[in-house]
């Protein structure tokens, strides 16, 4: 049977030992984000997920949701009483701002409860997720009226919220939406159209569902410029904040996905639904992206806790697992056969994944931080830097962090044989549901092109600049410590790796745009082992740390030494290929005709 083990330890250390949250005390939120809170919560969140979300995570996949004949739509057994005890509980308070009633604390500690959640049962966390990430966009274009009448119900969790932005014709390419918002004069409007994968669109959790949709007004330009945002409550909300008559929207069907299967990810009818505009009339897609930024860091985070997960559970299958002998001579000549993991393949599946799972903990909490910094940094020059930082981070977390995720799911699955091939062993949800991550909110390949396409060029290259001098500043100084020398040295050359890319493509981009998209991909992979190559140094020279002062769990911290020089010597050599292919352009790329494709 699949097991979970919230990772507070660790998360701990990287907290504590890695980043040094104390140091922040003076910051907006950490003052109540002392040793013992942040222990405390972090304790409490894991058991919540452990012992509430992690049971109905498999049998709500089994069952899924259900559209009932009135459009209304039923969550698998436990999920309501589940959510219930979720708000009674206060998660979803954690990172709001206190004015609307949340708990006010940094996001670095909010992150690791939403990776917790997320491993225990990702359909489950998409519901409070989308409803936060629905509230950050209200926060900051929401009207004064809109942001009283909506968000403190929203943070309480008794109402949700979702983002509306495809329909069947359109996905990335958001100019071509049809939806159309008809003013009627009285500041609302005539919301009319159909969207598409609209997850949480529809549910029994939540007494009001607030949904964020994009739409054009007559009047507006054919294109992205044209969109506008609109507020389209499930249900009217009256000005003292009561409920009042059902809006004429309403769920046309529940898409049969591949997983997430307790997650209604909805087909949403709007016939001439009453809706406000949030932000300026044409501005809506600037207004959308606070969301979805935000979501994408959320999806990050969801493709390192099926990474996680999945791992957990290949870990204890190769501990009790028997077959065959190990290479070197039988380990346990008292039994018929060995354990799984003394096969240097398994092992290496197993420490790959280690290395990834405990790589991206480190990124998404690093990223937390510029988050809360860039918000509440004492000065100017610390704001921006860290505003620049979450920019150019985000991409990576979404797209580099998803994919790897996936692929420590399906290593994890492998090593299960023919064994995780079959459901009830539950690798297979893992692999399903760590799939789409790799796909909404933007797939991963229009990830790589934000990356190189913009956030490398913006402010003048600003924000690359400052991550290649932090990357260079960490190895000069971790290279004069002998322990450390080799995988700086590593590091370093790989963050040179980066640099020659982005030459590369600052020469060959304005001649060829296809050259940019070609290598598009192999920057981000590149950009992501760099990232992940800076935490484990991070990481191993805090270990390190720890043992010289005699403090922490031995065995703990050493592996983390072992397992950054495996991330040294089987991630960070990559770094050099994946330049050598960018650097291939797009010539052979593009080249067939269309007919071309195909071989018969």
């Amino acid at each position: 049977m699949p097991v979970y083990r919230a990772p507070i330890q660790d998360t701990l250390f990287q907290l504590n030992d890695v980043l040094g949250i104390d140091r922040y005390a003076d910051l907006p939120g950490f003052a109540n984000a002392s040793p013992d809170m942040v222990e405390a919560v972090l304790t409490e969140a894991g058991k919540f997920c452990e012992e509430v979300l992690f049971p109905i995570n498999r049998s709500g996949d089994l069952e899924g949701c259900t559209r009932q004949e009135d459009g209304s739509v039923t969550t698998p057994e436990g999920f309501k009483e589940a959510y219930k005890a979720y708000c009674e509980a206060g998660w979803t308070l954690l990172n709001q701002p206190e004015e609307f009633g949340g708990q006010g604390l940094p996001h670095v500690l909010g992150f690791p409860v939403e990776e917790y959640r997320m491993a225990a049962n990702q359909a489950f966390a998409m519901y409070p997720g989308l409803t936060q990430a629905a509230v950050s966009a209200l926060l900051v274009k929401g009207s004064d009226e809109q942001k009283r009448l909506y968000v403190p119900k929203m943070v309480s969790g008794e109402w949700g919220g979702t983002m509306n932005l495809t329909e069947p014709q359109c996905g990335t390419d958001l100019g071509l939406i049809r939806t159309r918002a008809v003013p009627n004069g009285d500041g609302s409007s005539s919301i009319t159209g159909t969207k598409i994968f609209i997850s949480s669109g529809e549910h029994d959790l939540t007494d009001n569902i607030i949904h964020l949709v994009l739409a054009k007004t007559p009047d507006a330009p054919d294109s992205v410029k044209g969109i506008s945002l609109f507020i389209v409550p499930k249900y009217l909300v009256n000005d003292d904040g009561s409920l009042g008559e059902r809006n004429t929207l309403s769920c046309g069907s529940i898409e049969h996905k591949m997983g997430i299967h307790a997650n209604a990810t909805c087909v949403m009818n709007y016939d001439g639904a009453k809706g406000w505009m949030v932000g300026e009339e044409n501005k809506g897609l600037a207004a959308m992206f606070v969301m979805m930024n935000a979501a994408r860091l959320g999806v990050g985070i969801q493709g390192l806790g099926q990474a996680d997960i999945a791992y957990q559970n290949a870990v204890q299958y190769a501990q009790d697992r028997r077959q065959g002998r190990a290479l070197t001579g039988p380990q346990d000549p008292a039994q018929k056969a060995d354990p799984l993991l003394v096969h240097p393949d398994v092992r290496r599946m197993l420490m790959d994944g280690k290395a990834v799972v405990e790589g991206l903990r480190g990124l998404c909490l690093w990223g937390a931080l510029q988050v809360d910094l860039a918000h509440g940094a004492a000065s100017e020059e610390e704001r921006q830097q860290a505003d620049d930082l979450v920019s150019l981070l985000t991409p990576v977390i979404k797209g580099y962090g998803t994919d790897k995720g996936y692929d420590v799911a399906t290593n994890a699955q492998q090593v299960f044989g023919g064994h995780g091939y079959i459901e009830e062993q539950g690798m297979s949800q893992y692999v399903r549901d760590a799939r789409i991550t790799m796909i909404y909110e933007g797939a991963n390949g229009v990830q790589a092109m934000d990356l190189v396409g913009r956030k490398l060029a913006q402010n003048g290259g600003r924000a690359i600049q400052a991550f290649f001098a932090i990357v260079d500043a960490e190895c000069a100084t971790a290279k004069d410590k002998p322990a450390f020398a080799d995988f700086a040295g590593q590091l370093e050359k790989a963050n040179g790796e980066l640099k020659a890319a982005t030459m590369w493509f600052m020469a060959n981009g304005m001649t060829d745009p296809n050259n940019v998209g070609a290598g598009a991909h192999h920057y981000m992979h590149i950009m992501g082992i760099v990232a992940l190559g800076l935490m484990w140094l991070r990481m191993a020279e805090a270990a390190q740390k720890a043992l010289d002062e005699g403090r922490g769990n031995k065995a703990f911290l050493e592996a983390k030494l072992v397992t950054a020089r495996h991330f040294g010597e089987r991630f960070i050599p990559d770094a050099g290929a994946l330049r050598r292919k960018i650097e291939a352009g797009s010539e052979a790329m593009m080249a067939l005709t269309p007919d071309q494709f195909f071989a018969a």
